[in-house]
């Protein structure tokens, strides 16, 4: 079974929903065991949770129970039509955090420049009063600087941002994990 894919040695893919209800063959059961070994030997699962997964392995029927076994120890990558949420491993969890930051800092510069643009083109345009410029109170600042306190805060505070991002994730990947074991559609809470 490759390392790159370990859903690769399934005969059909057990993360989508078509394939849920079909039958599972022997040769899946024993990629599933494959997986729940090699786990094991990273020491991702320890003596008991390898027995009660193994023996749930040897006892599956359908496609649909294979993520629920495994779903905490690959990565569990669906299109996004699925509906599915991505749990991941660790480094694809620090991956995602600090995407999502970055998504975050992306947004909060935008949030910056848009406003203060549009602001001052406001004010410089209503400062021509008579045919000349007559400049006012300056009045932008005072939107440059709320939205650059929140600029601030997001680039300033970048560790606390993608900590919060990994916390988030990781609540993200135990909701699915029991949505998956109760037997719960992707979408369900």
């Amino acid at each position: 079974m490759s390392t790159d894919d370990p859903w690769a040695g399934f005969s059909l893919d057990p993360r989508l929903p078509q394939h849920a209800a079909l039958r599972a063959s022997d040769g899946d059961r024993a990629a599933v065991q494959q997986l729940l070994a090699q786990a094991y030997a990273e020491g991702r699962l320890d003596h008991d949770e390898l027995e009660e997964r193994s023996a749930a392995a040897d006892a599956l029927k359908t496609y649909a129970e294979i993520p629920a076994l495994v779903l905490d120890l690959v990565p569990i990558t669906v299109t996004v039509k699925s509906g599915l949420r991505v749990p991941m491993r660790v480094e694809d969890v620090r991956r995602e955090a600090a995407r999502r930051y970055e998504a975050d800092r992306r947004a909060a510069i935008l949030a910056f420049i848009g406003p203060t643009l549009i602001c001052w083109a406001v004010w410089v345009a209503t400062s021509f009063g008579s045919g000349h410029f007559e400049p006012y109170f300056p009045w932008p600042l005072i939107v440059m600087a709320a939205t650059l306190v929140n600029l601030l805060r997001t680039t300033v505070g970048r560790h606390d941002r993608i900590e919060e991002h990994v916390r988030r994730i990781e609540r993200e990947r135990a909701k699915a994990l029991k949505r998956q074991r109760r037997g719960l559609p992707p979408g369900a809470y």
